[in-house]
């Protein structure tokens, strides 16, 4: 396990001192493909160790206490050598979008996203949301979101500021039209440097809108969890060989 690195679904922690902080890598996994987090490793692979019944009351806590809904987890224990390493497992949601208390009266939701844990926009926020899914806003076609749809035809990324600009719409309005796009599979979400952008995913689905309709698409039937990927891919983040414990 320790040789993968640390990817989409694996997290090293070389020790938990704050259950809020680990809080954010288990809502992140659970709103993803699920993971795994191996506490008493370090980054490069390097097994410290840990007190194995400190380590878990800093999980149950992280879970219980500091996710909403609480997140699930199962736990394993490995030794190498004398030191223990403990492995929590994740699985993907059904309850998402699981939030974590970033600070005191503040919850964010986050998404993992290869090695990286990160904040969930307004627009994924609501492809999760159950009402929104259930109850969703008309679609409107106009002249302006044909003239969204030419540029994104045309292969460009747009920003949020710029599909609000192009459409002419206020920034709720905003929110809600790239939901129905991302949630059926029309559009794909893409985090660059700093921010989201917006991309075509599905040229044939694009043509089925506008040519059939949003009848033709139903949010309830579909994943709840859009795709996202990142504008550079960052990879795997390698293992230093040297720091992998000896084959037993």
């Amino acid at each position: 396990m320790i040789a993968e690195g640390e990817h989409q679904q694996q997290d090293f922690k070389t020790r938990i001192d704050d259950s809020r902080k680990i809080a954010r890598t288990l809502v992140a996994f659970a709103n993803a493909d699920g993971g795994r987090l191996l506490v008493g490793v370090k980054d490069n692979g390097t097994v410290c160790g840990v007190r194995v019944d400190e380590e878990l009351h800093m999980v149950e806590a992280a879970a219980e206490m500091y996710c909403r809904p609480a997140v699930a987890f199962r736990s394993q224990v490995w030794k190498a050598d004398i030191r223990s390493v403990v492995e929590i497992v994740v699985e993907p949601s059904r309850h998402r979008p699981h939030r974590c208390e970033v600070e005191e009266g503040r919850w964010e939701a986050y998404l993992r996203l290869e090695d990286e844990n990160i904040k969930v926009n307004a627009v994924l926020a609501r492809c999760w949301n159950h009402a929104f899914r259930a109850d969703r806003p008309a679609f409107e076609y106009d002249r302006n979101v044909g003239r969204l749809f030419k540029s994104w035809r045309k292969g460009k990324l747009l920003g949020f500021r710029q599909v609000a600009r192009t459409v002419k719409r206020p920034p709720t309005s905003v929110e809600e039209l790239l939901a129905l796009l991302v949630g059926w599979g029309i559009v794909e979400m893409v985090l660059g440097d700093r921010n989201f952008m917006y991309g075509l995913a599905d040229e044939q689905a694009l043509e089925n809108l506008e040519t059939r309709g949003p009848a033709l698409f139903d949010l309830s039937v579909l994943p709840p969890s859009p795709k996202v990927r990142r504008l550079k891919p960052r990879g795997i983040r390698p293992v230093d060989p040297r720091a992998l414990p000896p084959e037993s």
